[in-house]
């Protein structure tokens, strides 16, 4: 696959189509996104763009980044797409290995000095080729798109990776993902089949674009004609009115973000947020188990729906709309085309429907590999399985459950207690808004049980509460918490999902975050 084919394609079918609509209201049709990609691909052969050229861009949800995108891919680029939120240590990881040759880059956004961040991660860290700069202020160089090379020389060779995305860093240093076209479009072309997306749809991208996520719905987006509203800056107020005014069908954006279109429709129970919804997307963040009725009954539509992946291997599996209640409320649906998953157990043997073990997936959306080589290795078991760090079931029908992650099991004098699982008790108290459950350094346990929450306004909970609440809901004494911290707000990435070493280090450092 050359994603490009993909855009000249919907140009050609239904170029009036609206692709995008951005906050301000500024539109793009497709046979637009085609006709600026190709200028601005062709401004970047003046810089040396090509085939296998790599280039990092950071640029917020914008009209242009879509316009980015394929632009780069008009010209065979190695991509990088980088979240906004990402700074000098995260981005001095991903310069030192890329050594691009092109940075595409607001000069200022937010109030954040980016051009002056990456002219400094340039000179420290590729200062014998330091690489150029395009400054993109929601607006792109242009030039006759008469220079771009021919179709031929730019078509991706089997195996050649075209895409590098870097992990989040939500356990340690951020890792570049080597993605190919095909493994990027692979998932999202059978997740638009499971959800039966069309022309009719409009998607929000209010996240970054530039989160794997992103990038994805976009591919979804070209072989249905399915239109996306952006929004640089999710306000929940201001975005949430303007999804519902721009007519969403897909009430996307993860599960917190799901969590807060509830929160919003429960001050207003009698005026649909989104009239047209048919149903919502969930994913990014544990799913509790609630969520579904909540979003049914509340929202309207179908309910929530579930999307499961990484940047590793995005789109893995994807619930659809025939499940019937029970696997949308409790599951992330089954393995999309072509993918294969299996659970293994922690000494290593393959795991029967129903019991736990890490959750490993081998097809066509799986990275090749890091950048990093010597990562691979412990990456990948021998039969070719990512592993992907996930704690899940299987069920007989192939429906995945993810139950935590390795690294969040929780051991209390040799007992394995499951962060996920005391998350989604004391997710259900009245008073919790949210909840992060965390293994701390204990001398006469080894580790304690930490439970970090946010509270309803103007509640209150203490560790005897959550103690009795726990008593009631029948979690085993050994794992409820000993350990109460209420925060204000979960740290988060770009993403949605919570970083808990970050949490982990303020508990421990500072006695509470």
């Amino acid at each position: 696959m050359w994603i490009w084919d993909l855009v000249e394609e919907r140009a050609n079918a239904t170029p009036q189509l609206r692709c995008a609509v951005d906050e301000s209201g500024r539109e793009l049709s497709f046979g637009d996104l085609a006709r600026r990609g190709e200028r601005v691909a062709a401004a970047f052969t003046h810089l040396g763009v090509g085939p296998g050229v790599p280039v990092c861009w950071q640029l917020p949800t914008w009209i242009e980044s879509l316009v980015t995108m394929v632009a780069l891919s008009r010209l065979g680029a190695v991509q990088v797409p980088l979240l906004p939120i990402s700074r000098e240590r995260e981005l001095a990881v991903a310069i030192a290995q890329v050594r691009p040759s092109v940075v595409v880059t607001p000069s200022e956004w937010r109030g954040f000095d980016f051009l002056g961040m990456w002219g400094r991660l340039a000179e420290t860290h590729v200062a014998e080729a330091p690489p150029a700069f395009v400054v993109c202020d929601r607006a792109l160089p242009e030039a006759d798109p008469a220079v771009l090379p021919p179709r031929d020389a730019v078509l991706p060779r089997p195996g050649e990776h075209r895409w590098v995305f870097f992990s989040s860093g939500t356990t340690g240093a951020p890792k570049g993902a080597r993605h190919t076209d095909d493994s990027v479009a692979a998932g999202p072309m059978t997740f638009l089949e499971r959800i039966g997306m069309s022309q009719d749809d409009c998607y929000p991208i209010i996240f970054p674009f530039t989160h794997v996520g992103g990038i994805g719905t976009l591919l979804a987006q070209l072989p249905t004609g399915a239109s996306a509203v952006l929004d640089e800056q999710f306000t929940p107020d201001r975005t949430i009115a303007m999804m519902g005014a721009r007519g969403i069908t897909i009430g996307a954006g993860g599960t917190p973000l799901v969590q807060l279109y509830l929160e919003h429709q429960r001050r207003r129970p009698t005026d649909p947020l989104f009239p047209r919804l048919r149903f919502c997307l969930a994913g990014a963040a544990p799913k509790p188990p609630t969520l579904h009725a909540e979003a049914r009954d509340e929202l309207g539509g179908h309910g929530c729906m579930s999307v499961y992946g990484l940047t590793e291997a995005p789109f893995l599996t994807c619930t659809t709309l025939g499940d019937d209640d029970a696997v949308l409320a409790t599951t992330e649906g089954r393995a999309t085309a072509g993918a294969e998953l299996r659970v293994v157990a922690l000494d290593g043997r393959l795991c029967g429907p129903g019991e736990e073990g890490e959750v490993r997936a081998r097809g066509p959306q799986v990275l090749l590999g890091y950048l990093d080589a010597s990562l691979d290795a412990d990456a990948f078991d021998a039969d070719g399985f990512f592993r992907t760090g996930d704690l899940g079931t299987l069920d007989r029908d192939g429906n995945l459950a993810i139950t935590g992650r390795i690294k969040e099991i929780i051991i209390r004098k040799g007992e394995n207690i499951s962060a996920l699982e005391v998350e989604h008790v004391l997710g259900a108290h009245p008073a919790v808004v949210e909840v992060a459950v965390i293994g701390l350094p204990d001398p006469a346990t080894g580790e304690r049980c930490c439970a970090v929450v946010v509270l309803v306004p103007g509640a209150t909970l203490t560790l005897d509460d959550v103690r009795a609440f726990a008593d009631r809901a029948g979690l085993a004494r050994q794992k409820v918490p000993e350990q109460l911290e209420v925060v204000d707000a979960l740290p988060r990435n770009a993403g949605g999902k919570v970083v808990k070493h970050d949490l982990r280090a303020a508990v421990v450092g500072d006695g509470g975050p």
